[in-house]
């Protein structure tokens, strides 16, 4: 149930738009809707141990066609060139080990960033449920000192600011409003918006939820994060091809 530029329509046009209204949705369109889009969770890290994580890096037709060069010129006890082969597919392996496990330790800090429970009106009656049984189209209450458990277009706000350094970079809270915004605004400028894992550090709120889970802007910065072991520089791919040539 992905909505296109939440921040740029009215309060009212997005409660619409998600088949939902200020009181909420019933307990069982939540129930439907969970199962349909599943739970409000991040991707976790691969988490491969670090012996495999280590041997994985030479995993690679490049890396092979380096160690049969290395045979040869020890074969041919061309000791320097056989020092220097070796020594540039270690450090390689290094590189991607240390590069893969920091994306692991990052994946992991993001996870523990989503609230672990969120107060939300269902059945027009304010209850706490867990942060995972969020779906689009739940209405969140949010006060000073809460963590946001999922993208929220904001329907109500007094004195509403948020801090999004995790996501902007900005060390002074966000100041929020209700009022739509420019469908171009950047993440930074959306002031209807509250996003997931952010901190709310003054007001109180009411939002209702936009996206969930992988669909949030954090949980595309954890996709990238799951998947970096994956990324390939054009020149990687270009030698990697012509490993595979030879």
């Amino acid at each position: 149930m992905a909505l296109s530029d939440p921040h740029s329509l009215t309060a009212e046009a997005c409660l619409d738009a998600l088949g939902t209204g200020p009181e909420g949705l019933t307990s069982a369109e939540a129930v439907r809707r969970l199962a349909a889009q599943g739970p409000n969770l991040l991707p976790e890290a691969r988490g491969r141990g670090p012996l495999k994580r280590f041997l994985f890096q030479f995993h690679n037709v490049l890396i092979y066609v380096l160690l049969g060069a290395a045979l040869v010129t020890a074969a041919l006890r061309h000791g320097v060139d056989t020092g220097v082969i070796l020594a540039v597919v270690l450090v390689n392996a290094v590189i991607g080990f240390v590069q893969e496990g920091r994306a692991e330790a990052a994946m992991t800090a993001i996870r523990s960033m989503l609230a672990p429970q969120s107060a939300v009106l269902r059945d027009a009656a304010r209850i706490t449920v867990a942060g995972a049984d969020l779906v689009p189209g739940d209405i969140v209450l949010l006060e000073a000192g809460d963590r946001v458990p999922a993208d929220l277009r904001l329907i109500e706000a007094r004195g509403l600011a948020a801090q999004e350094a995790m996501l902007t970079g900005e060390s002074v809270p966000a100041e929020k409003a209700v009022a739509p915004v420019p469908a171009v605004a950047l993440l930074g400028d959306r002031a209807s918006m509250l996003w997931s894992g952010t901190l709310v550090s003054k007001g109180s709120a009411r939002g209702v939820v936009v996206a969930t889970g992988a669909g949030t802007e954090i949980g595309r910065i954890g996709g990238l994060l799951a998947g970096v072991d994956a990324l390939t520089t054009p020149l990687v791919a270009q030698m990697d091809h012509f490993a595979r040539w030879l």
